[in-house]
């Protein structure tokens, strides 16, 4: 179990980090670190599940549609 979400994060990544805090049938909680990293330009992210967003470091920027 991860006791702090500041714990173990490695200097850089190539990619994305996730971790699942917490999953049932209803809720999935991910530890998600980003170095920077980006969808293309153009793309569009769209999934069928609800998402809340909390940035406990650094900066981010959404588009949101609507």
């Amino acid at each position: 179990m991860l006791a702090n979400l500041f714990a173990d994060i490695p200097d850089k990544a190539p990619e994305e980090l996730f971790t699942t805090l917490l999953q049932n049938p209803q809720c999935r909680i991910e530890r998600i670190v980003s170095y920077g990293q980006a969808s293309p330009e153009g793309f569009w992210y769209d999934q069928p599940q609800d998402e809340w967003v909390l940035l406990l470091q650094g900066s981010a920027e959404l588009d949101l549609d609507g």
